[in-house]
């Protein structure tokens, strides 16, 4: 399935705005974060494990145990936003 995935703040100076990531049936927030930081680089150190990270699916707030869908929105930003 294919969940487009949204950068915010910090990490959109990174990684730029999003990007599509393609994911087995079922997949779970964690699992789509696992992914994208098995791609090393920028990706690795911006999402990386044990760095303070909120997420939301399709607008609302969740934790890492969410289930995605197919075409779902994800969005990864840091704890504080301003702006």
């Amino acid at each position: 399935m294919k969940v487009q995935v949204r950068y915010f703040a910090s990490i959109r100076e990174v990684l730029g705005p999003g990007e599509t990531l393609e994911l087995p049936a079922g997949a779970t927030v964690a699992l789509a974060r696992n992914a994208l930081i098995e791609r090393g680089g920028p990706h690795a150190s911006a999402l990386a494990r044990g760095k303070a990270l909120r997420s939301a699916l399709n607008l609302a707030l969740c934790d890492d145990s969410a289930v995605l869908g197919e075409g779902a929105e994800l969005a990864f930003f840091p704890p504080v936003t301003g702006g």
